[in-house]
């Protein structure tokens, strides 16, 4: 694997490397040796990020959401602007500089990855030497790909999970194919909600205020509530919410974290009050839904 940014990780940045013994076992498993992660992380706001590489043994994406940065690549060092919403593809053996604006530091996903069939899914997107980079916009659904990527650092060194991890990188590549076609499709106009769901998407683990979500879409707060309820019949914050139990449930469901630590993970330093918005949505307790997840208490009562 390409050597990771060795940038300073602040507390809402993570950086992922998978354990080369657990490498190894994907590179020779019949459901992963055509295409598994090598790494993966989420920069936010990553002032003073620069990655510079002569080498480059795997295969990288970087998907920006917000700031802006520069890309040099290529023999011929060719220079792109980076914007929210573009997404780099940088194949083996590509030799690379990106960095973030210092002014406006930008706020990445990224993941390296390889396999036997990575050029073949990287055909697909249509990408070359002379335009690595995607301007494909904002979309929440691909930002949630990214995200169920970085559970696998969940996982320890459970199989299963890096196999479950090397086929949702399969459909992330899959999905972005999709989106390429339909880029740059929504109206000026029109609220960017997508913009919108991708903000909270990269923010679960935080509070968000309404004021933060109208600034990302240049509205004033009362014409970005009045807004976003006539398009999606609800309020940004009951959404935000719904976001972050549906989240709450995911880790309920896959990890062994105790109620506090998937409280923390969701935002809610208060595992009373978390209960609580949970038993609002769910119309039971996290506990009681976790039992019931694993058989251990029924559907229809205690």
């Amino acid at each position: 694997m390409s050597t990771p940014s060795s940038w300073p990780l602040p507390p809402d940045s993570i950086r992922f490397v998978l354990p080369r013994q657990m490498v190894s076992r994907l590179q020779q498993h019949p459901l992963s040796e055509q295409l598994y992660p090598l790494g993966v992380g989420y920069y936010q706001l990553a002032r003073g990020h620069e990655m510079a590489r002569e080498q480059h043994d795997d295969y990288l994406l970087i998907y920006c959401l917000e700031g802006s940065g520069r890309l040099e690549y290529g023999a011929q060092k060719k220079r792109r602007i980076i914007r929210p919403g573009d997404l780099i593809v940088l194949p083996q053996h590509t030799p690379h500089h990106y960095w973030t604006d210092q002014k406006n530091p930008w706020s990445i996903y990224w993941v390296h990855f390889d396999g036997s069939l990575a050029d073949d899914f990287l055909s697909q997107l249509e990408t070359d030497l002379e335009s690595p980079v995607l301007s494909l916009g904002i979309h929440s659904r691909l930002v949630a790909d990214f995200e169920a990527l970085l559970d696998a650092r969940q996982a320890r060194h459970h199989l299963a999970s890096y196999l479950h991890s090397a086929n949702q990188l399969r459909q992330l590549l899959t999905h972005i194919a999709l989106l390429k076609p339909i880029a740059r499709q929504q109206q000026e106009e029109s609220l960017d909600l997508e913009k919108v769901h991708s903000l909270m998407q990269t923010r679960l683990h935080e509070q968000l205020d309404v004021e933060t979500l109208a600034s990302a879409v240049s509205l004033s707060k009362y014409h970005f509530i009045k807004k976003y309820k006539t398009l999606t019949g609800t309020t940004p914050i009951n959404h935000f919410i719904q976001l972050k139990i549906e989240r709450a449930c995911h880790l309920l469901d896959v990890t062994n974290n105790g109620i506090k630590e998937v409280a923390w993970a969701v935002g809610y330093e208060d595992a009373y009050y978390f209960s609580r918005i949970f038993r609002k949505m769910m119309g039971i307790s996290p506990s009681r839904y976790r039992a019931m997840r694993l058989g251990r208490s029924s559907y229809t009562g205690d």
